[in-house]
């Protein structure tokens, strides 16, 4: 079932009524659950994110808290939201589409003002915003949104594989590469006593010190990253994203058992690779010559099938009707998915960074997941009580009087 099948008349963006819950359940898991990879980068430095040797003890309990996040939430949830991602331009194109015959202008300015917001996020906030490149590759998807579902598929497969493609091709010619470059490279993946200590200073510092050096990495994000990872990875699960809405898998409109297979897929073939992918990099004693260019690629391509999995897991309680409570509040989680990821930002750099409490460098493992557990609980809490109230999230409803052109009703 297509969003064109069932989408409301009026022009303005999606009220209560015409949701699909089912969605906003699994973007609310899904914005609960990327905190657990994203504390990290909160509370440590931005090597140890790759790299999980280059800081804080990696034994005992803070090992298996790096190890179950590993394996079942990174990159993983970052592919759910890419694909929900992707689900919602189709959602919201074909709304527009079936009201007003077009839709270009109400993406575009969508995205525009994402972009805007994540730009904000990085250099206001936070380095680690994906918002930005959302916006980036949203306004390329957006052109496939008419594909057939198998179209949508085969191309989003090929884009994925660029990213790949590309390490594997680093790799075989890294040795005629200049020295510095080289160099550099290293230095990002176990950098020396010395650069620790500027990133824990600087993140510990004031707001200032700490934005100063923030810009060099949200710029290294949005550029770097984006041209040689992201942007193939984000774009091509978009892709796939508009396949799985179109096919009805995220509105858990299939069969118990196509989404029981999702599952099994997920944890019998997906798991296994990302844990061999761990322990080559630990018999390799997580080398740069061995992990960096290689190394991740076990991940890159099983944590698709865990994530597929984690669809799948959703899709069924949200079809059984189980876990109804949670389910609900999962919900209203979802609706206010932009909200809540930019609040977990707030929250946790004012926990780490010196403008706050100042804990960069100081929690570990264990502890982040504590606080993570808080941060998810009070989300789940505040989330339905404010929209037994307001029709939107404060961010939501902003984002959508500035891409509508029109200020949105917000009480309800």
């Amino acid at each position: 079932m297509t969003e064109a099948t069932t989408a409301p008349t009026q022009t303005g963006p999606v009220m209560q009524t015409g949701r699909i819950e089912s969605l906003d359940v699994l973007r609310g898991f899904a914005v609960l659950g990327i905190l657990v990879m994203n504390i990290q980068s909160f509370s440590m430095i931005g090597a140890a994110y790759i790299n999980p040797t280059t800081y804080g003890d990696l034994s005992g309990a803070n090992y298996w808290v790096w190890l179950m996040g590993h394996l079942l939430v990174d990159m993983k949830f970052m592919a759910i939201f890419s694909m929900l991602f992707g689900a919602g331009i189709v959602l919201m194109a074909s709304r527009r589409e079936a009201a007003t015959g077009h839709s270009a202008g109400t993406h575009y300015r969508r995205m525009g003002w994402l972009l805007m917001i994540g730009l904000l996020h990085a250099y206001g906030v936070w380095y680690g915003d994906v918002l930005y490149h959302y916006a980036m590759c949203g306004m390329l998807a957006y052109l496939f949104r008419g594909c057939r579902p198998t179209v949508l598929i085969i191309l989003g497969l090929a884009i994925l594989a660029v990213a790949p493609g590309l390490s594997l091709l680093s790799h075989v010619t890294a040795s005629s590469w200049p020295e510095k470059v080289m160099a550099a490279m290293q230095s990002e993946w176990r950098p020396n006593i010395e650069r620790i200590q500027v990133e824990l200073d600087a993140y510990r510092g004031t707001w200032m010190e700490g934005f100063r050096y923030r810009v060099g990495a949200a710029l290294s994000m949005e550029i770097v990253l984006f041209a040689i990872q992201v942007s193939w990875r984000a774009g091509g699960l978009m892709l796939i994203g508009m396949a799985l809405y179109k096919l009805g898998v995220f509105s858990a409109k299939r069969s118990t058992r196509f989404y029981v297979v999702m599952v099994l897929v997920g944890g019998l073939i997906g798991i296994p690779i990302v844990l061999y992918g761990v322990r080559r990099n630990e018999a390799n004693n997580w080398s740069f010559e061995a992990c960096f260019f290689l190394g991740t690629m076990f991940n890159y391509w099983g944590s698709l099938l865990v994530a597929l999995g984690w669809v799948g897991l959703i899709m069924l309680i949200c079809k059984h009707s189980v876990l109804r409570p949670l389910t609900q509040r999962l919900a209203s989680t979802g609706q206010m998915a932009l909200t809540n990821y930019l609040l977990q930002s707030v929250i946790c750099t004012f926990v780490f960074y010196g403008h706050g409490l100042g804990w960069f460098g100081k929690v570990e493992r264990t502890g982040q997941i504590g606080i993570v557990a808080a941060v998810c609980a009070f989300q789940l809490i505040a989330s339905p009580l404010w929209l037994n109230r307001f029709r939107f999230g404060p961010v939501e409803w902003a984002w959508r009087s500035l891409t509508y052109w029109k200020r949105q009703p917000m009480v309800r």
